[in-house]
């Protein structure tokens, strides 16, 4: 039997403008989806069109999860952008293909093909631009508010979002 968390967290960088890659780690269930769906629809619309979503740290995604990821890949597909997905555990993959979502959301092997797919004709840039953790939950059955802090280019916490 798989231990259901009511813990989500976000580790988000930003390899390039416009494109951020975010690792998920925690559940994806009906407690916690609409919080990933939020959050990841957040980073789209604050100037991060181009998602990736490595899902390798995911430990149980149902149909509510499923459900955000479709959602999030809308979201990006409303503002010019796209989803991607890496690392995406066995279980969830065969969600994916058994309900085709596997012909819409491109599922890549890592992250470096994902965000190479993802930037074709896009400008470069060098350097990284930064990181945002978003934490959900403490543990105590209630998902809590969202923690974020964000880093500049130098690692240095610059400042506490609201």
């Amino acid at each position: 039997m798989t231990d259901v968390t009511d813990t989500l967290q976000l580790t988000v960088q930003q390899p390039r403008p416009g494109l951020a890659i975010a690792t998920v780690a925690g559940d994806v269930d009906a407690r916690t989806a609409d919080i990933l769906r939020r959050e990841a629809s957040g980073i789209i619309q604050q100037g991060c069109p181009r998602l990736v979503l490595d899902l390798s740290q995911v430990g149980f995604c149902d149909s509510a999860g499923l459900s955000a990821l479709i959602g999030l890949w809308h979201s990006a597909q409303a503002v010019g952008g796209a989803l991607g997905l890496v690392n995406v555990p066995e279980r969830l993959m065969r969600m994916l293909v058994l309900t085709g979502v596997d012909a819409v959301l491109p599922v890549h092997a890592t992250a470096a093909e994902a965000v190479t797919t993802m930037t074709a004709g896009m400008p470069t840039s060098t350097g990284e631009h930064g990181s945002i953790t978003h934490s959900v939950g403490d543990g105590s059955g209630e998902p809590t508010g969202v923690q974020r802090t964000a880093y500049d280019s130098a690692h240095n916490p610059s400042a506490e979002l609201s």
